[in-house]
C-alpha cells in the first residue's frame, strides 16, 4: 500500500463513492470500498486516507482505504482483511491457527457460498473452514464491536459453519479489526439481534471465534494484537 495520500472526507454517498479535499485543496471523487453504515466515521470534515490508483481502466482513480475516529486510524477497506488474514495465517503469526500446511482461498461450502480461506494439512488438527469478518465499529474506548447493522448474510454464515463443525471439520471466524486502540471485542446485538443469536448458537455449537487487530498509519497496515473476546 504506497503512495497514500491525505486529506478530509466532504461525503459518502451512493454506497460506493466518497468525496475527498485532499491537502492541496483538491476535491475528489474516491471509490468506497465499504458499502456498510460505517458508524462513527462519516463525519464531514474526519481526516481521511486515500490510494491513487493510476488505472485508466478504472472510472474512479482514487480508492478510500481509512478514515481516521479519535486521532486513530480506522482501515474501512473491506478488501484487506482476508488478504491480512491469509498472510499472518500463512505466516504461522495467528496462534490459533497454525501448523496448516495448505491454504485454499473461495472454497464453495454450504448453500452456494464461498469460506474465505480454507486451511488443510496439519498434523494433528481437522482442516479449517475460516471465515473473516471486517470489524472497524467502536463505540466505547479499548472496545471493538461487530456488527454495526444488520447481516443477514453474516448469520447464514454462521449457521452454514455448524453444519461444517457438525461433519468433523474445525469451523472458525476471525474477526478482522482495522485498527489497533482497542483491546477486547463483543457482538454489537442491539445492531442486529439476529446475528447475536446466531452467534450463540455457533458457540454452542463449537464454531471457534477469534479477534486480531491491525494497526493503520500513513504508511499502511500492520499485526497489531490478538483481542479478548467477550
Amino acid at each position: 500500500m504506497n503512495g497514500l495520500i491525505k486529506g478530509r472526507l466532504v461525503a459518502r454517498y451512493k454506497r460506493f463513492f466518497a468525496d475527498i479535499e485532499i491537502d492541496t485543496g483538491e476535491i475528489i471523487t474516491a471509490h468506497c470500498p465499504n458499502p456498510g453504515k460505517m458508524l462513527g466515521l462519516l463525519t464531514s470534515g474526519t481526516p481521511a486516507l486515500v490510494t491513487p490508483l493510476n488505472d485508466p481502466k478504472k472510472k474512479l482513480q482514487y480508492r478510500l482505504e481509512a478514515l481516521a475516529q479519535d486521532n486513530i486510524w480506522v482501515g474501512i477497506n473491506t478488501q484487506w482483511p482476508n488478504r491480512l488474514i491469509n498472510k499472518a495465517v500463512a505466516l504461522d503469526l495467528v496462534p490459533e491457527l497454525t501448523g496448516y500446511a495448505a491454504i485454499q482461498p473461495e472454497k464453495k461450502y454450504g448453500r452456494n457460498s464461498r469460506i474465505d480461506l480454507y486451511t488443510s494439512g496439519h498434523a494433528f488438527r481437522p482442516d479449517a473452514y475460516i471465515e473473516i469478518k471486517n470489524v472497524h465499529f467502536s463505540r466505547q474506548a479499548g472496545l471493538a464491536e461487530f456488527p454495526d447493522c444488520v447481516t443477514e448474510r453474516g448469520a447464514k454464515h454462521l449457521y452454514e459453519l455448524i453444519e461444517m463443525v457438525k461433519t468433523g471439520y474445525r469451523a472458525v471466524v476471525v474477526f478482522c479489526v482495522q485498527r489497533d486502540d482497542c483491546q477486547r471485542f463483543d457482538i454489537a446485538r442491539d445492531c442486529d439481534p439476529g446475528f447475536g443469536r446466531a452467534y450463540d448458537a455457533a458457540r454452542e455449537a463449537g464454531v471457534e471465534f477469534i479477534a486480531t487487530g491491525f494497526g493503520f498509519s500513513e504508511t499502511g497496515l500492520r499485526l497489531a494484537t490478538g483481542l479478548e473476546i467477550i
